[in-house]
């Protein structure tokens, strides 16, 4: 399991002070923190005024207040967990852990923005299909549009994080390429190599010269 030296996945090498105020600066801390209050918004209108004696005020469909109710309070569990995660992802020491954590944001947060889709699709049909004049209209009316607006705060966490982990994986793949510049090579040239002369000849290569031939005496 690798560490990290210089840091990973859009954050600073691990072991780094918590600095609140670039903590709360994060791009993914503010829309994490707006989805949270949009989650409080759809599930607090509609436990107030969705329900009236003990039914559902949409179309009477019990299932369209119980399915706005539940997405609501996860995304709101879900918030909570991942700004945690958030406030400590600079202490993750592991590369893998850093990456589990992307991938879970990149998973949860893309589910999400599927299921508000569904949730205001389903909650405008069956508001569509009620009386006008029925009890708690601007509740049901307000967990309508912010379950709309949830779709594009957690689309754009799913761009944050799927931005993340690209950026991860180029610095895994830089890194695991990259050679030091100053590591010395495992062949050693031949003396006088750094002369400059390319066709300076290896030691040895020159053949010791033949004597001149002499006719003995007799």
């Amino acid at each position: 399991m690798s560490t990290i030296t210089g840091g990973a996945f859009g954050a600073g090498k691990a072991g780094a002070p918590f600095d609140p105020i670039q903590y709360v600066k994060k791009p993914q801390v503010i829309l994490r923190a707006v989805s949270l209050i949009f989650s409080i918004v759809v599930f607090g209108c509609i436990s107030s005024g969705g329900w009236f004696a003990h039914n559902c005020v949409m179309n009477n469909d019990d299932n369209a207040c119980g399915y706005g109710t539940g997405i609501g309070v996860l995304a709101f569990l879900l918030c909570l967990g991942f700004l945690i995660v958030d406030a400590l992802f600079e202490n993750l020491s592991s590369v893998q852990h850093r990456k589990y954590a992307v991938l879970a944001d990149l998973g949860i947060s893309g589910l999400w923005t599927f299921l508000w889709f569904v949730g205001f699709c389903y909650l405008t049909d069956a508001w569509r299909k009620t009386d006008s004049k029925i009890h708690g209209r601007d509740n049901v009316q307000a967990a309508i549009a912010f379950s709309f607006f949830s779709i594009f705060t957690w689309g754009g966490l799913t761009f944050l994080a799927v931005r993340r982990y690209r950026l991860g994986a180029q610095e895994a793949f830089a890194s695991g390429y990259d050679q030091d510049p100053n590591a010395s090579s495992p062949y050693s040239s031949f003396p006088g190599s750094d002369t400059g002369d390319p066709y300076q000849q290896p030691p040895f290569s020159q053949q010791k010269e033949t004597p001149d031939y002499q006719q003995p005496t007799y």
